[in-house]
């Protein structure tokens, strides 16, 4: 066989590999001890090629369906055991082709191995010590987020993005920013002559990106928030927009949810920081001149350099551009 052809071998291995690997590992791990003499603590749902496919491994994917009601369950349940058979299929494939014996695969499944088991430690202690919300810390945050809740608003959104430096888009935004209704706004964008991408939504404010839900409640109708760079600029243009409050006892069970896995994710983090400072960590080559930066610095993805944020009428707000990274792009 070529370099080549090995070469797509291998990738195609670990295209099929690759995604079934959290799943069937999970699922896998518990049958083994399970499945032997009588009384067995697993049904069989089904055999493919005499390997058996357990309702425990069905139920362990169900446990982990999101927002999944009873009645759902039977359905939901038929559809993970298609994808268990599919995924049994192409598993016992490369079994046969020695696809686990590649040392890609190998590693791949090493990585997988590991990331479950630092996740599963992490997740149980952060759970063993975070403290279940009061009613009164769920209320306090109730209460500090009108926008999400006492005064939830649904959105027509129009998000123009416009790319260009300062100088050249700092002119428009001012023009923008005196208009006064859709049509003037986008009339003044086309007559720049600046080049644009248009994208039209319609969104509630809980599925918008968190660090401009705040800022997007205090936006008239025809108005809208600047988000600046310097490649360029987005415009979040609010077309209309009308209330829908949700009440205190329906949102309580959002709210208990999220701030729990907000203490847990906090008590992660800081079991983590508890954790490097007992280690000896020695960096190693070329990493070793990175070791004196602070680990917020040495760790953080690139991000473009960006200009202070174009100022706007007090109704119209601001973001920077780390929600044009991480927020905007989940409206398209």
């Amino acid at each position: 066989m070529s370099s080549t052809s090995s070469s797509q071998g291998i990738r195609a291995a670990r295209l099929v590999v690759l995604p079934i690997v959290m799943a069937a590992f999970l699922a896998a791990c518990g049958d083994k001890s399970e499945s032997g003499g009588e009384g067995k603590a697993t049904q069989a749902a089904a055999r493919v090629n005499g390997d058996e496919i357990t309702v425990h491994q069905i139920n362990q994917i169900l446990q982990r369906q999101p927002n999944l009601k009873p009645e759902q369950a039977d359905a939901a349940s038929q559809r993970i055991l298609e994808g268990l058979i599919d995924q049994q299929l192409a598993v016992a494939k490369a079994e046969e082709q020695k696809l686990d014996r590649d040392p890609q695969i190998v590693q791949a499944l090493d990585s997988a191995r590991r990331n479950i088991l630092a996740r599963a430690y992490l997740e149980r202690t952060s759970a063993a010590v975070a403290a279940t919300p009061t009613d009164e810390d769920i209320r306090k945050y109730y209460d500090e987020k009108p926008a999400l809740f006492a005064k939830r608003k649904v959105y027509a959104l129009q998000e123009f993005t416009v790319p260009g430096t300062p100088e050249q888009y700092q002119p428009l935004v001012q023009t923008l920013q005196n208009t006064k209704n859709p049509q003037e706004f986008a009339d003044a964008l086309k007559a720049s002559g600046m080049k644009f991408n248009a994208n039209q939504v319609t969104q509630a404010a809980e599925n918008l990106p968190m660090a401009i839900v705040d800022q997007l409640a205090k936006v008239g109708d025809g108005q809208a928030l600047y988000i600046t760079a310097k490649d360029g600029f987005k415009a979040v243009l609010v077309v209309a927009s009308r209330e829908q409050p949700i009440d205190f006892e329906k949102a309580k069970p959002i709210i208990e949810q999220f701030l729990m896995t907000e203490r847990r994710r906090e008590a992660a983090q800081k079991e983590i920081k508890t954790l490097r400072e007992a280690a000896k960590i020695d960096y190693l080559g070329k990493f070793a001149e990175k070791a004196a930066q602070p680990a917020s610095e040495a760790s953080a993805p690139a991000e473009p350099s960006v200009t202070e944020p174009v100022t706007a009428p007090a109704s119209a707000g601001g973001i920077d551009a780390d929600a044009l990274s991480k927020g905007l792009s989940g409206l398209k």
